[in-house]
């Protein structure tokens, strides 16, 4: 007799804010309500960050420039963004998404994936849970969000997408295989321009015409890609919803940033790799991790780049040592024309168990690596930093692509 129990479906739920920044920006100005806005990173060589969806009406999309989106839509107002505004509104959207169940995983600055199968006795059920979502966010913030529901993340987040602004889709676990038959390949999230070209040049274009493709001829093709290709097209996902605290360790730490205006000189760049590795090596902290190799990128003013890798003996965390290694391999790349992006990064990382130092010289950069996190974290980012990059902009417009909401379980205590 198999007394196998099969698993239970799960019930997941993916919001998504619509239009983000720009929403926040209405939100806060009636002026701008019902305008077509561009969120800018900065005034000057920046690109579209969000656009409202009058302005995406007119064909402007994110990471246009500002010349291409005033082309495209002649009424478009610009309004540069503001960061904290925008953090300040995710967390406490994500407070209120923990009002309906521990198990949020928040994927980006206006994404959020909900596991709710162990909520719907509580609330009755996944429609009534996202019409609370969707009334919470109106009354908090007066803004929109779209949302699906599905047995699975991978189904749940192109529900999201199928309808916007302020949509709701629902995909009912008998309605999987009929849901994906002429799904288009795109619309599955990391199936992307390349693969899609790959699939369509051989007549592929739905997850219903992948679906008969061996899984081993795609195994033999993509490697382990090629398994998950074969499950995303019939549907399939086991990932969980994984909360904050919960998550994995990154593979890597970076920061990179695009120049106000073209660098010339390798003395300018240096004062950008430090700051880059300083922010690099606070984040490594924050993490309690440490990493072996260190990768200096550049893009030129050709838009050409190039990436080099050094490996060292010691684990790095400090911004200091993080910017000496960086400092090697800058010297080892020819300087053939202008810089205008500059990147820093931290791989091989690991937990980092620590030594108390043995020398007076160690102990002292200790104190004062402990002492500038403990004021940057209490008083924000660059409250304390280097003289050197004293010249420097602060960034604080930057949104790190591993931000996450802090003090979220403190405040639904």
């Amino acid at each position: 007799m198999d007394d196998t129990i099969a698993p239970a479906p799960r019930t997941i739920l993916h919001v998504d804010m619509n239009a983000f920044f720009a929403s926040v920006e209405q939100a806060s100005n009636p002026a701008l309500r019902g305008k077509p806005i561009a969120v800018i990173g900065a005034k000057d060589r920046t690109v579209v960050l969000t656009a409202s969806y009058p302005a995406k009406a007119c064909g402007v999309k994110t990471g246009a420039t500002m010349y291409e989106a005033r082309r495209r839509c002649p009424l478009v107002q610009f309004v540069v963004g503001n960061p904290h505004k925008y953090m300040d509104t995710a967390r406490r959207i994500a407070v209120i998404l923990h009002q309906y169940t521990p198990l949020v995983e928040v994927c980006s600055i206006d994404e959020a994936f909900l596991d709710v199968s162990g909520s719907l006795y509580l609330f009755g059920s996944a429609t009534r849970i996202a019409h609370a979502i969707k009334a919470a966010m109106r009354a908090a913030f007066n803004i929109t969000c779209s949302i699906g529901i599905a047995p699975n993340k991978l189904l749940a987040k192109v529900a999201a997408n199928l309808q916007k602004p302020d949509g709701l889709v629902i995909v009912h676990p008998d309605d999987v295989p009929a849901f994906v038959q002429d799904l288009p390949l795109e619309e599955i999230c990391g199936i992307g321009p390349q693969l899609t070209a790959f699939f369509q040049q051989r007549g592929i274009h739905t997850c219903g015409q992948l679906q008969p493709v061996p899984r081993a001829y795609l195994e033999h093709q993509f490697g382990v890609l090629g398994a998950w290709l074969h499950d995303a097209a019939c549907g399939h996902d086991t990932t969980p919803v994984i909360p904050a605290g919960e998550e994995p360790a990154p593979k890597s730490v970076g920061h990179s940033m695009t120049l106000a205006h073209n660098v010339t000189g390798r003395a300018d760049v240096d004062l950008y790799l430090q700051q880059l590795a300083d922010m690099v090596g606070r984040r490594l902290r924050a993490a309690g991790l440490c990493g072996t190799t260190v990768a200096v990128s550049l893009r030129w003013a050709s838009f050409t780049s190039v990436t080099k890798r050094q490996t060292v003996a010691e684990p790095l965390r400090l911004g200091a040592d993080i910017f000496r290694a960086a400092q090697r391999i800058w010297a080892t790349i020819p300087l053939r024309e202008p810089v205008r992006l500059v990147g820093v990064s931290v791989s091989n990382v690991r937990p980092h168990y620590e030594q108390l130092p043995l020398f007076a010289a160690e102990r002292k950069a200790r104190q004062l690596t402990i002492a500038q996190d403990m004021v940057n974290d209490k008083y924000g980012e660059y409250t304390l930093y280097p003289a050197a990059v004293l010249q420097r902009c602060r960034r604080e417009r930057t949104i790190a692509p591993s931000w996450r909401p802090d003090g979220v379980r403190q405040a639904i205590r």
